[in-house]
């Protein structure tokens, strides 16, 4: 690795690679999942001692400016820029637990995934009430195309996540694991699937678990995750305004702004200041201003604003959408990182969750800047 480029002084430099993707030379297997939900057309990369999830066959990463050579067995690459090269890089290759299987034969990498280099992540309900219909889906949702290219199964059952957890974590040091549904058709919005779920793998493994649904008409449901083994919880907007909201995501904005705030602040009093969290994708619509604005709201409750730059996913209403400039995102994510550490609600402060594991926005490398 160069040690003359620091984190440090080069936390721009992630959120460019970040905002525009890496074109690969000769890519190979890489073990990079094309079409599907979660953080698709990504490769987790180690730049500067920090992983990322950069993406590698999006629109963007096709023009980027951002070169990789062919990785070697280890993972070991060059990242060139205009023919430059700037440093070393390390693609995280396939983990051990994949090879595995379910004791009902189902393969692990239909289950659960890895994230960034030790985190775990499943989609515990493939499916979604918002999803078939225009009227109510999120533009940007592609909970079904697993389904399609039969890259997952469309409900893990509670005994596939506690095998498949087990053995992460004995097989590849996994460090956490997060699990999100789509919503269901039931006033719980997926929680007590997710109850289920974080109950059977706390039986057999002890890690920290970060659940993810909607907001649930009754807040007990927060105690009993909590009670259940969950350390923390993601309640994700996406959008922050309601000009953005209604158009991108028309069913999931008929739950009111007002609705989330009442479900975080419940959530905070279970699971504790940052360990509540909600997913906001910057490039929909909303200004620089209106996401810190919001984050500025969320801070003073307690809830971590998870800021992303939004990728377009292939085979989306939203696949031709451009991704977010490197400057807006920088304009967004340096005062959100200093709020953050002010309010010393960082991601290393965190128990469990995509904050925790920060892989798909450089905002912890911003935070880092100003705790040093």
């Amino acid at each position: 690795m160069n040690n003359t480029l620091t984190l440090q002084d080069n936390h721009t430099l992630l959120n460019d690679i970040q905002t525009q993707g890496i074109r690969l030379e000769g890519s190979q297997d890489l073990s990079v999942r094309e079409g599907g939900a979660g953080p698709t057309d990504h490769k987790a990369v180690t730049i500067f001692n920090t992983t990322i999830m950069i993406p590698v066959f999006s629109h963007a990463a096709k023009n980027s400016p951002f070169v990789a050579t062919t990785p070697s067995k280890m993972g070991y690459a060059s990242l060139k820029k205009e023919g430059k090269i700037l440093t070393t890089i390390r693609f995280i290759g396939e983990p051990k637990f994949y090879k595995e299987e379910s004791s009902d034969g189902i393969p692990f990498w239909k289950i659960a995934r890895l994230h960034s280099k030790d985190v775990l992540a499943t989609t515990v309900l493939q499916n979604c009430i918002r999803y078939k219909e225009k009227e109510t889906s999120c533009q940007f949702c592609a909970i079904g195309e697993s389904l399609k290219y039969d890259t997952t199964i469309a409900y893990k059952k509670p005994h596939h996540l506690a095998e498949v957890a087990k053995v992460a974590v004995a097989l590849d040091g996994v460090s956490q694991f997060i699990m999100t549904t789509g919503t269901p058709a039931s006033s719980d919005r997926g929680a007590k699937i997710l109850f289920e779920s974080v109950t059977a793998v706390r039986e057999v493994v002890d890690i920290p678990i970060q659940v993810q649904c909607e907001p649930p008409d009754d807040f007990n449901w927060f105690c009993m995750l909590k009670e259940a083994g969950a350390s923390s919880i993601g309640m994700h907007l996406e959008a922050v305004t309601d000009r953005v909201r209604n158009k991108i995501m028309p069913g999931k904005a008929s739950v009111s702004l007002d609705f989330y705030f009442k479900a975080f602040k419940e959530a905070v009093s279970v699971f504790g200041k940052g360990n509540v969290s909600t997913y906001i994708l910057a490039g929909l619509g909303d200004t620089q201003e209106e996401i810190l604005e919001m984050s500025e709201k969320l801070i003073a409750i307690g809830v971590y604003p998870f800021v992303v730059p939004f990728v377009p996913i292939r085979n989306t209403p939203l696949e031709n959408h451009a991704s977010p400039e490197k400057e807006y995102m920088h304009g967004i994510l340096d005062p959100l990182a200093e709020a953050l550490v002010k309010a010393e609600m960082t991601s290393d402060t965190l128990e469990s969750g995509c904050a925790k594991c920060g892989a798909c926005s450089t905002l912890a490398s911003f935070e880092k800047k100003y705790s040093a």
